[in-house]
């Protein structure tokens, strides 16, 4: 699991226990050695019989950890090779851990203090790469980082770089990983034009009546810091998304939708959280209220890793708030499922509030039982041109 010491300590090592003997047993798992490989090979380059000793403790893998880690000073590409056999170890001992969950990954980096994602470099490594760029990394000529973009390669090439000076290994690495990324790039555009020709195909028609309750999941462009590399999970690979300015102007596309007297559910991200302000005064809706979704499962973000989303509540008009012990909490938790897909929860409080009055969804994904629907998923009923979907 630890890579061994550098050879002129283990030779000094041997020298030490050829002169006042081995003082410390190579400890045994099972009959492998958990502990004392480098006492393993200096007793046999000493010409010393090694003395071992079976591991008789409950935690194994956290006895490896307490007694490598302080011993030695270890680089970040060091413990991520270290930290992806923790997850192999996790894995093998705790078989219902294998699969999509990431938690044995997140485990190990925890465990080793380095990012989840140096963790799935190393296991990249571990799955692709040559045996002599797993040993480099291990001995700190290359990082993680470039091992992961070199284990690209074919083993024979792998092992031609890593043969090269550590500032060749780098900009080979670069390379790889620039090329990989315009790929990608050009995959998403194809895509996200393709999503939002859909889109504007199939957008929907005016909104022809009134609605004293509507409830919004707004598709808001975010902002990234590179066109290049930040549109991997934008929201745009999924459903066509809509400038702020367009999504405050869309009820003079549509027709304005609203009652004189109404209330409005509008779902709202941390970073869009003043558009989504904006978006509701521009409706003619005043913030009373919101409610958050505690996704359980952190995700992305610049300066905190976003857990939850938050549905604000406006009102225009005199409109009836709930009756008094029919609230519900402020904070729901349930995980994440698909991209931008809320729990059935909020809607369904929003139906016992508002039970018998009619309910309009905009940008609705798919149709809701008991509600109409605007939106370019909407799967409008009895209409093939997507108008207002109708299921009363």
């Amino acid at each position: 699991m630890f890579p061994m010491i550098d050879e002129p300590e283990r030779i000094l090592l041997a020298d030490d226990i050829a002169a006042h003997g081995q003082h410390e047993p190579i400890l045994l798992l099972e009959g492998m050695v958990l502990d004392g490989r480098n006492r393993q090979w200096a007793c046999r380059h000493a010409g010393v019989k090694p003395v071992y000793a079976d591991y008789t403790g409950a935690d194994p893998l956290n006895f490896v950890l307490s007694k490598n880690l302080h011993r030695r000073h270890l680089t970040e590409s060091q413990r991520a090779m270290v930290a992806a056999s923790i997850v192999d170890w996790e894995r093998g001992v705790n078989q219902n851990t294998a699969g999509t969950a990431n938690l044995p990954t997140r485990a190990a980096a925890a465990k080793l203090s380095i990012s989840e994602r140096a963790v799935s470099a190393a296991r990249r490594v571990r799955d692709h790469g040559a045996p002599e760029l797993i040993d480099a990394i291990r001995a700190g000529k290359v990082s993680i980082h470039a091992g992961e973009a070199l284990s690209e390669l074919q083993h024979e090439e792998q092992c031609k770089i890593v043969r090269q000076e550590q500032k060749q290994i780098v900009a080979k690495a670069k390379e790889i990983r620039t090329h990989k990324q315009r790929v990608r790039h050009a995959a998403r555009l194809i895509k996200m034009e393709a999503v939002a020709r859909h889109g504007s195909e199939t957008a929907p028609d005016k909104v022809l009546q009134k609605y004293p309750v509507i409830y919004a999941d707004p598709p808001w462009k975010f902002g990234v810091r590179s066109e290049v590399t930040g549109r991997e999970k934008s929201a745009e690979n999924h459903y066509p998304t809509m400038d702020t300015a367009d999504i405050c102007a869309l009820f003079e596309k549509i027709g304005d939708p609203v009652s004189q007297d109404a209330v409005l559910f509008l779902w709202a991200t941390n970073p869009m959280l003043p558009q989504a302000m904006q978006v509701m005064q521009a409706w003619g809706f005043t913030y009373i209220h919101h409610w958050i979704w505690d996704k359980q499962v952190a995700g992305t973000g610049y300066w905190g890793r976003d857990r939850h989303e938050l549905l604000l509540i406006g009102r225009r008009g005199d409109v009836a708030a709930p009756l008094m012990g029919t609230q519900p909490e402020t904070v729901y938790c349930e995980k994440k499922g698909r991209h931008s897909a809320k729990p059935a929860y909020f809607a369904e409080h929003i139906e016992k509030f508002y039970p018998d009055i009619p309910k309009l969804e905009i940008f609705c994904r798919s149709a809701r039982s008991g509600w109409d629907a605007w939106g370019y998923e909407a799967g409008a009923v009895g209409d093939s041109h997507g108008t207002v979907s109708h299921e009363y």
